[in-house]
C-alpha cells in the first residue's frame, strides 16, 4: 500500500483497514509460531502499511486541531 492510496482513504476505510492488517498480522504470527510461512516479508510489510495508516490518521487530527 503507498502513501497516495491511504491519503485518498476516508476515516472509517482507514479504521476498517488498520483492524483488518491488525488480523491478519495476528493471525500470520500464529502461523509463523506454528508452521512455515510462505514469504517472510509479509510480516513486515503490514507493520509497515498499520504504521502508514496510524501516521496519516494522525495527521489529520493535527490538522483539524490548528
Amino acid at each position: 500500500m503507498k502513501k497516495s492510496e491511504v491519503h485518498k482513504m476516508s476515516d472509517a476505510e482507514m479504521t476498517e483497514e488498520v483492524a483488518r492488517l491488525r488480523k491478519q498480522l495476528f493471525e500470520l504470527k500464529c502461523q509463523a509460531v506454528t508452521e512455515k510461512i510462505e514469504n517472510p516479508r509479509q510480516l513486515g510489510n503490514i507493520k509497515r502499511d498499520i504504521a502508514r495508516i496510524l501516521t496519516e490518521q494522525r495527521q489529520r487530527q493535527l490538522q483539524e486541531s490548528k
